[in-house]
């Protein structure tokens, strides 16, 4: 059922006429409406609502046939209807009646009810005189009123206008035939209606149902016009006094004796008033009495038995008291819930019905008739009281809600209700009663309040300003009045409904709203099949608000009469709601990204207006809604976001680790291209942080400088640990020899030259082969596939420090940081987000560049330089070979090397060459000898070697470089100049100093100074070394004294 549509089509009481058409798109919807209020009085079997209203009727008559227009043997009367105000017989009622004619002017229900009076302009109800009348006496019921709505209207009859007219009532004609309403020409005198006419016309009884009811009393009270209605079966007397032949045919008869057993069987065995064993003899008579009524008539001729034995089982069964006494009225009507079905359909009879949202003008004298049945049903004022106040709520819903004075009508019936249960002496009968009926009406009541969103909207708000005051009433009662008694399972005992009048609302309050926003979720899970979970949030928080700010523009206002912070509960509500879904959401992602972002950037504002609902609504309140403010648990967006923030940052970093593992495992050290000479690993890692910081700067929300550098600072260390695993290239030390041991030249003899000229060592023919090889050929490079890829490792190391500092100057200079505090730890650290990385890498080109050279010269270039250098004697093996060779492997050295890298990789060449050059001299083993006179030519060879780091690559070395670089080989040439005797007597000076010995005393040897490998010519050692490769006896000699050096073989 579409509840939005049947708010806006129901948005207004109606006023004034009512079409027939609106009248008979009440009736066809008002079962539809009530499907949802449930009847609270039980249910009978075997009987319909035309059967109980048809039964009503029949009571009703009965129990009023005394008064003016029930009966009687009236003769014609003529009045005006200009006289209504005259006297009447009306006394004790607000409505003026003249010989049963109702002459209304204001009624006292009504104004007590705040029930508007129907609208008549000389439209009364009023009956055409010429119509035809029934034998009993009693005239037929005109056409109905006149053209207003609020005059009911017969089942053919007409409407006609009168004003001032004469009516006249007649007893003693001719029975009509048929169910209609006879007419005559329209200047026939009309007159008002009797308030049995008007009961008729309500109650939908045909003029010939209603002529024999009036026979049956007329047979049945010969003799007793004194006799009491609750005397009467009246059923039962209505089967004795009609005969078939008073019916059309057969079959309607038929029926109609079927309707009046069952009333029967409905007050006397299903639902008695004085309980009886379903054992009992009479019971069971009657029963199959009335089962074989079912297929055919029973006869009810003055000589069947089987009447007989009906009359005689009926009043014994209606006769009988609660403890045996005798009484003077009979039970066969006034057992529940027979009584109230049958009572609440004659209080059915009040509303209009041609405009059933309205009330007769005439209820006064309708109501005071009906109270003459409450002795045959069994009714008193407390059950009248709820019966009448269900009857007013009951129209409200059955007419859609389209009046709502029916609906305050029954809130001020409420009031007397609850006085009625406050009183001592009430029965246990009608606690029941009451229970139901106000269960019933809070049931429904709560349904709309709990779901007021539902039901409710701008043009129909005031419905809920209604409906709360009358749920709230049943609840008190019920809590504070009414003690239900609890008989499911084992344990009886009394459940006592409490709470309190805010709780309550506060319970509305919560609940429809909750269940506006589990609509809202729906609908958003709906779209979420088509747009993304990230924007079906968005929406849902852009709904929210507007559901807060309907509800605070439309029913906190109203709400608030009952609920001092009834804005405050819903944007609490509103707010847990939101934080369920949004925490929900949360839970399912653990990385930042721009639409979680904006998500939660929805939720801030979301949180914002709500929160300042609350505070708006609290300002009045004692503890300044410190209490429902306690109850909302901030979003803390700030935090999430830098929490999510900071998994984002450690998840990409762990994407960076991962990235590093990989090189680790797969990393070649192969340049990509000769366009791009650096490891391809170093590419990838530098893209990715790249793109890290790109990603960081994108995500929408005010980036702090300590963000920043928490990102920076993972990045770094990622860095370091990859420039780490780029300088694991071993050490120098690894490619350096090993020293030969110190032995003494013994070559100077001219029997051993002679010997070795003639029969040469192996030795050294095989390095005169190899130099005879080399002068003799063009020597190609002898630089290695590792010395390559240690020049890739150069080249990787300087890509990462052009790439740091573009990363740097991104995160220095994005416009998207929102605070850069002067206090900051990067600003009081240094300048770079990468000082550390810088340095390390820093650190890491010299440690390659100096592997990278020594591996050049000492492994790569060994042949021609320590190994061959000066090999034999040094006119033989001079450097000009070993000078072209590293030429060459300079330039394929400047050929592989990024520009910034050259310089550097350059000097280490030019310093591991200078230290071989160094060892040639002084750590050359047994295979190299000098004389004092080969000091110029090595001396020109340095200085050729000299002039080849002065000359390549176009300045990478400047000349003070290079002799700042060789003043150590230079001063140890410059000792192999010297004379031998000078050599030992400054070797004997520095060991004594440096020893701390002072003076050698006689007898006393020289110590032997330690290898240091830090030659230089004022090092005992270097000295030493140069006496040790000395050709000559008295170095010799020197040696062997000092020392005991072995000679060598």
């Amino acid at each position: 059922m579409g509840h939005q549509s049947r708010r806006e089509f129901y948005s207004a009481p109606l006023h004034g006429p009512t079409t027939t058409a609106t009248a008979t798109t009440i009736t066809s919807t008002s079962n539809e409406n009530n499907m949802d209020l449930t009847w609270p009085f039980g249910k009978l079997e075997g009987l319909d609502r035309d059967d109980i209203r048809e039964a009503a009727y029949e009571i009703f008559f009965t129990s009023c046939r005394s008064s003016p227009g029930f009966g009687g043997r009236n003769a014609l009367t003529f009045y005006s209807s200009h006289d209504h105000h005259g006297n009447g017989d009306g006394s004790g009622s607000p409505s003026g009646r003249v010989n049963g004619a109702v002459m209304t002017q204001t009624s006292r229900v009504k104004r007590t009810l705040g029930l508007k009076m129907m609208k008549r302009s000389h439209s009364r109800r009023m009956s055409m005189s010429s119509l035809a009348f029934n034998s009993s006496g009693v005239g037929g019921v005109g056409g109905g009123g006149g053209s207003t709505p609020s005059s009911p209207v017969s089942h053919h009859g007409h409407t006609a206008s009168c004003s001032g007219s004469v009516s006249v009532s007649v007893s003693g004609s001719s029975p009509v035939a048929g169910l209609g309403f006879s007419t005559v020409p329209a200047s026939r005198p009309r007159r008002p209606l009797t308030l049995a006419e008007i009961m008729r016309q309500q109650m939908k009884v045909s003029e010939q149902s209603d002529s024999r009811l009036r026979k049956t009393l007329m047979r049945t009270l010969v003799g007793q016009m004194g006799r009491r209605s609750e005397t009467i079966i009246l059923p039962l007397e209505l089967l004795r006094h009609l005969k078939p032949s008073e019916f059309n045919d057969s079959h309607e008869y038929h029926l109609w004796q079927k309707r009046q057993l069952k009333m029967l069987e409905a007050g006397l065995i299903r639902h008695p008033s004085i309980p009886i064993d379903k054992s009992n003899s009479l019971l069971m008579r009657l029963r199959e009495i009335i089962r074989g009524s079912d297929s055919k008539p029973m006869d009810t001729s003055k000589n069947s038995d089987m009447m007989r034995t009906l009359c005689n089982t009926v009043v014994s069964l209606s006769w009988r008291s609660t403890n045996g006494t005798p009484t003077d009225v009979c039970h066969w009507a006034d057992g529940y819930p027979l009584n109230i079905h049958i009572y609440t359909s004659l209080l059915q009879s009040i509303f209009d019905i041609k405009d059933e949202t309205l009330v007769l003008d005439e209820v006064d004298d309708l109501l005071e008739l009906m109270k003459k049945t409450w002795s045959t049903l069994g009714i008193n004022r407390p059950i009248h009281n709820v019966c009448f106040t269900w009857v007013l709520f009951q129209q409200y819903v059955a007419t859609n809600q389209m009046e709502p004075d029916l609906l305050c009508a029954a809130y001020t019936m409420l009031t007397e209700v609850a006085n009625d249960a406050k009183r001592p002496d009430r029965e246990t009968e009608y606690v029941k009663i009451l229970s139901s009926m106000l269960v019933s009406m809070q049931t429904w009541a709560e349904k709309r309040l709990l779901c007021y969103h539902d039901y409710f909207n701008r043009t129909t708000i005031g419905g809920v300003e209604n409906l709360l005051p009358l749920a709230l009433s049943t609840m008190k009662i019920l809590s504070e009045d009414v003690t239900i008694t609890e008989e499911e399972g084992s344990k009886k005992g009394d459940t006592m409904l409490v709470d309190s009048t805010s709780d309550r609302v506060d319970h509305y309050i919560r609940s429809s709203l909750q269940n506006a926003f589990a609509k809202i979720t729906e609908s958003e899970n709906v779209q979420n099949a088509t747009m993304g979970e990230s924007e079906g949030l968005l929406e849902l928080a852009k709904e929210t608000e507007e559901l807060a700010t309907r509800e605070r523009e439309l029913f906190s206002p109203i709400l608030k009469r009952w609920h001092p912070i009834a804005a405050g509960v819903a944007a609490v509500t509103l707010h847990q709601c939101y934080g369920a879904v949004l925490k929900q959401y949360l839970a399912g992602t653990s990385i930042l990204s721009s639409d979680i972002v904006e998500v939660l950037q929805g939720a801030a504002k979301l949180e914002k207006l709500l929160v300042q609902m609350v505070v708006e609504d609290s300002e009045e309140c004692e503890d300044g809604g410190k209490g429902i403010v306690r109850e909302m648990t901030p979003y803390e967006v700030d935090s999430i976001i830098l929490q999510l923030l900071r998994q984002w940052i450690d998840e990409r970093l762990k994407q960076g680790k991962e990235m590093l593992c990989r090189a680790k495992e797969t990393e070649t050290w192969n340049p990509k291209s000769k366009s791009e000479p650096y490891a391809q690993s170093a590419m990838e890692l530098m893209k990715w942080a790249k793109e890290t910081v790109n990603n960081f700067f994108e995500i929408p929300i005010g980036i702090t400088d300590d963000l920043i550098l928490d990102l920076a600072e993972g990045l770094e260390q990622l860095v370091q640990e990859y420039v780490t695993f780029v300088a694991s290239c071993g050490s120098k030390q690894s490619y350096l020899p090993t020293l030969p041991p110190l032995t003494r030249c013994n070559r100077d003899s001219k029997f051993f030259k002679l010997w070795r000229k003639a029969s040469p060592c192996s030795v050294g023919v095989e390095e005169m082969q190899k130099i005879i090889i080399m002068e003799g050929h063009h020597p190609r490079p002898s630089t290695s596939r590792g010395t390559q890829r240690l020049y890739v490792r150069l080249n990787t190391l300087h890509y990462l420090i052009s790439h740091l500092h573009s990363l740097d100057k991104t995160l220095t200079l994005s416009p998207r940081v929102s605070t850069r505090s002067r206090f900051s730890r990067h600003n009081s650290a240094s300048s770079s987000y990468f000082e550390h990385a810088k340095g390390s890498i820093q650190s890491a080109c010299d440690h390659v560049s100096e592997v990278a050279a020594y591996r050049l010269i000492f492994l790569d270039s060994n042949s021609v330089l320590y190994e061959s250098l000066y090999v034999g004697d040094v006119s033989n093996s001079r450097v000009r070979p070993a000078i072209r060779i590293l030429k060459q492997n300079l330039t394929l050295l400047t050929a592989i090397l990024a520009d910034h890298a050259q310089a550097l990789a350059m000097k280490e060449v030019m310093k591991s060459s200078f230290e071989a050059f160094l060892m040639v001299l002084l750590a050359g083993g047994p295979s190299r000898i000098y004389h004092r006179s080969d000091h110029e030519m090595i001396e020109e060879d340095f200085d050729s070697l000299k002039r080849v780091f002065c000359t390549c690559g176009e300045g990478l070395i400047s000349e003070d470089v290079v002799d700042r670089e060789a003043e150590t080989v230079e001063g140890v040439i410059s000792l192999m100049g010297q004379s031998t005797e000078q050599l030992t007597e400054d070797f004997s000076i520095v060991t004594c100093e440096t020893s701390g010995i002072g003076v050698i005393g006689t007898g006393q040897k020289l110590p032997m100074p330690p290898t240091t490998g830090r030659w230089n010519m004022a090092d005992p050692n270097t000295i030493l070394r140069v006496l040790c490769h000395r050709n000559d006896r008295v170095a010799n000699q020197f040696l062997k004294r000092s020392f005991q050096l072995a000679k060598r073989k």
